[in-house]
């Protein structure tokens, strides 16, 4: 029997250990706080767990993960896949102790864990359950999300984020136990320390990957307060990189991230220590790495100011520098998703590169690599990125990586230099080449216990009753991708208008945050004009969804 909130907020009050009922106290007489901690559950899906760190279902706590890692258990003895695990974990509050309540609920349920000894980026957990031989692997990280969060993450046996049929079968399993259900009284499996030299062989398959050195580089570095700092320090410098800058006041793991309340490389706060840095030490190039090293963020000099890439535009860059500088395969192939930049067709067509669109999320990427590797076509994969900073440019691993990343966006860099041009330099050419394409993102927060219920409801009213035009101009096509027929793509909750000047609105809820994002796209002869409709779109967009 499903209990209601109160009883819920009972039941932990009395199960709960010191700690836990503790703070349970302090919200007794707060019935907003008892709502959002217990009138829902913390959702799983293919990005595994999620949420704000606290007391309750619907929060992340160590009873939360040892539920999940119950279910992710009983889930892989059904399976038949291998019974061991790899765990890593990042610097956000409890994040070790995450990882430790992972690897001891997994060793009750009879499984063997590989667990890095201290915390590690996500690629290298991605590379450790495919070079261990793992039945799965979990990494704890809530991304690049405020401090008040953490998470989850499951992967497969592939090194790749879980796929849609993989979190619905482990979700089924997770609700089958109950949040203080004794562990079974099972013989334990055993726990091991990740060797060092599977770090090693992580970083030489990394440092494989770049063409030349990267001498007469000034680099700022900033992990912004993460796991980044060993590996990309030690692949950078091994490479080549003469003048290594860190941000000293991001340099250590700190889960409170003092600097930046949000640590993403994509807000510009969190980047502003080291635009700072750059500007004293006069540096080429700034690179910031998010909590968990998987995104990475570019600043480079353009007329004597430092600029912040977008993601769709250093995904552009590197796709063209790829295909410029190495040999491709035979039928090359490159990947992004249905919601980044229409330029990267231009420059893969110039190549004669397939440019192949996946749904949101690195995942599909990933994914798409694993298909190449099972049909012996895994050679003619060349890159794949996501305009959320995401890239991967080797297929050693089955996430986006900042690692790889990082080394290659210093090696493309060290080319240009090579030629007295700066990125931006470079960019204004491929904008001469292909056009002038203006993209932005727009996130909208609808938090709380029912923001999940007005995001969907919101997404069934446009999608029933859609708009006729956008910024004064005609929708041409709407395309919704619940319709699998005619998108050749896994289902999901996405909407696309294509308007009439050949711009582009995408609206989709977030499957990480409380958040719909919204995608706007144009292109124009100038940039001006381009940032314009741009803004045009926004403001349209905005009154659509808040006023709905």
């Amino acid at each position: 029997m499903k209990l209601n909130s109160w009883e819920c907020y009972l039941q932990w009050m009395k199960l709960g250990n010191a700690e836990t009922r503790a703070e349970l106290e302090s919200i007794r007489d707060n019935p907003k706080e008892l709502k959002e901690r217990f009138s829902s559950e913390l959702s799983f899906g293919t990005g595994g767990l999620r949420g704000i760190l606290g007391a309750g279902t619907n929060r992340m706590n160590r009873y939360v993960v040892r539920r999940a890692t119950r279910g992710l258990a009983a889930y892989l003895l059904k399976a038949g896949f291998p019974r061991s695990v790899a765990v890593s974990y990042d610097s956000r509050i409890h994040s070790r102790l995450f990882a430790e309540e992972t690897a001891g609920t997994l060793n009750a349920c009879g499984l063997d864990v590989w667990l890095y000894p201290r915390l590690e980026p996500t690629p290298a957990l991605s590379w450790a359950v495919r070079r261990l031989g793992c039945g799965a692997g979990v990494m704890i990280t809530a991304s690049h999300n405020p401090a008040i969060y953490n998470g989850y993450k499951v992967y497969g046996p592939d090194g790749c984020q879980i796929t849609d049929k993989a979190a619905a079968d482990i979700l089924e399993e997770i609700r089958s136990f109950e949040y203080f259900a004794p562990l079974p009284p099972r013989e334990e499996g055993k726990l091991y320390q990740i060797p060092e030299k599977i770090l090693d062989e992580f970083l030489a398959q990394e440092l494989a990957q770049i063409a030349r050195g990267l001498r007469g580089l000034k680099l700022v570095y900033t992990p912004l307060n993460g796991t980044g700092l060993e590996c990309v320090k030690q692949v950078l410098q091994k490479a080549g990189v003469e003048e290594f800058t860190v941000v000293p006041e991001q340099e250590r793991p700190d889960g409170t991230f003092p600097t930046c309340p949000i640590p993403n490389p994509e807000e510009p706060k969190a980047m502003a220590l080291g635009l700072k840095l750059c500007k004293d030490r006069q540096s080429d190039l700034l690179i910031a790495t998010d909590p968990d090293c998987d995104r990475v963020g570019v600043a480079a000099k353009d007329s004597g100011r430092y600029k912040l890439f977008t993601g769709n535009q250093m995904g552009v860059l590197l796709l063209d520098y790829i295909c410029k500088t190495r040999s491709l395969p035979k039928c090359p192939i490159a990947f992004t998703t249905i919601v980044s930049t229409e330029m990267a067709y231009a420059v893969a067509e110039h190549y004669g590169v397939e440019l192949k669109r996946t749904l949101t999320g690195f995942k599909y990427i990933g994914e798409q690599i694993g298909l190449l590797e099972q049909n012996g076509e895994l050679g003619r994969f060349v890159f794949g990125f996501e305009e959320s900073y995401g890239y991967l440019s080797a297929s050693h691993v089955r996430d986006k990586d900042a690692v790889n990343a990082s080394l290659l966006f210093c090696e493309m860099a060290a080319y240009y230099k090579e030629q007295g041009k700066t990125l931006w330099q470079v960019w204004d050419e491929l904008e001469n080449a292909y056009g002038i394409y203006t993209e932005k993102l727009c996130s909208f927060a609808f938090p709380g216990a029912d923001g999940l219920c007005q995001m969907y409801g919101l997404m069934n009213h446009l999608r029933n009753e859609p708009p006729k035009q956008i910024a004064a101009l005609p929708i041409r096509q709407v395309t919704d991708y619940k319709e699998v027929e005619k998108t050749g793509l896994p289902a999901s909750d996405v909407l696309a208008f294509h308007l009439e000047d050949g711009g582009r609105v995408i609206i989709r809820p977030s499957g990480t945050e409380p958040k719909m994002k919204v995608y706007l796209s144009v292109k124009t002869a100038a940039k001006p004009e381009g940032e314009q409709r741009i803004t045009e779109l926004e403001c349209e967009m905005r009154n659509l969804i808040l006023l709905s």
